[in-house]
């Protein structure tokens, strides 16, 4: 980590911040699924009970964007603590990463769903992915 007053931090506050809001957005999530699992299934079995294809699927479907949610939030959570320590952005752009696949989880289930007021609401989430991605590259 940069000192406060040298030029680089304002730079490494852009690889952090970012991957810092991952990580709480995804491990509340999936650590939400995780102790309520009975009322997160009922939503999901709700919410695609009009949809062919994924109606008799809920525990799938709740099960998969769990291990999403919360393999991104570890992620994003271990790259925060990556750049703090040693300055290395790898695990940080990989949280990045793993968190856009999951807003695209999420953003294909609202839309197949026809919540089209959830899936409007994914767009600023998703480019806070790519700005973790961005600046956490190479």
């Amino acid at each position: 980590m940069p000192s406060l007053d040298s030029l680089q931090f304002p730079s490494w506050m852009l690889q952090v911040l970012p991957v810092a809001f991952l990580a709480i957005t995804f491990l509340q999530s999936s650590l939400d699924k995780i102790f309520d699992w009975k009322g997160n299934l009922g939503y999901v079995t709700q919410m695609f009970s009009k949809v062919p294809v994924l109606r008799g699927q809920p525990k799938l479907l709740l099960g998969s964007l769990t291990v999403l949610e919360l393999s991104s939030g570890a992620l994003s959570a271990a790259g925060v603590i990556s750049l703090v320590f040693t300055g290395s952005a790898r695990l940080a752009g990989v949280g990045g990463m793993v968190s856009g696949v999951t807003f695209l989880a999420l953003l294909f289930g609202q839309r197949i769903s026809k919540d089209y007021a959830g899936a409007a609401s994914l767009p600023p989430y998703f480019l806070v992915s790519l700005a973790a991605v961005y600046f956490n590259r190479g």
